[in-house]
């Protein structure tokens, strides 16, 4: 969950905002689609054209959406260097991707053979590079 520092918004674009989007607490699949919807419009806008009503609703509706889908949907424990492959296989990407990333051929291999464990300094890039949560990693 992400938390926001303190802004001055319009109270009254903000409540336009919440009134049309209607946000809660998500229970169905259906609710969850609705607010994928307004997330990817909000998305689309692109992230330096965003009010900061618009940027606060959208923080708003992604943990919502989080929250719902942790809950029905958690992901499987997976160990750290699958991941890493199911990723790259994800993206079509070979592990020559991640060499400079993270140091070498010798070091990539020893991963992806789960031979050597990521470190937490790796675990942030990889995060970044594949734009996921580095827990995934860890």
């Amino acid at each position: 969950m992400t938390t926001m520092t303190t802004i001055d918004l319009d109270t009254k674009r903000y409540g336009r905002l919440l009134a049309k989007a209607l946000p809660a607490v998500i229970k169905t699949d259906d609710e969850n689609n609705r607010m994928l919807s307004i997330i990817e419009d909000l998305m689309a806008k692109g992230e330096d054209s965003l009010t900061p009503e618009e940027d606060a609703l959208l923080e708003l509706l992604i943990d919502l959406s989080h929250d719902f889908e942790e809950k029905h949907y958690p992901l499987p424990s997976i160990p750290p260097h699958q991941m890493v492959a199911f990723l790259l296989e994800q993206r079509e990407l070979k592990p020559s991707a991640l060499w400079t990333l993270l140091g070498s051929k010798g070091r990539v291999s020893e991963i992806l053979s789960g031979k050597r464990a990521i470190s937490k300094d790796q675990a942030k890039k990889l995060a970044t590079f594949f734009h996921v949560g580095a827990d995934l990693f860890i």
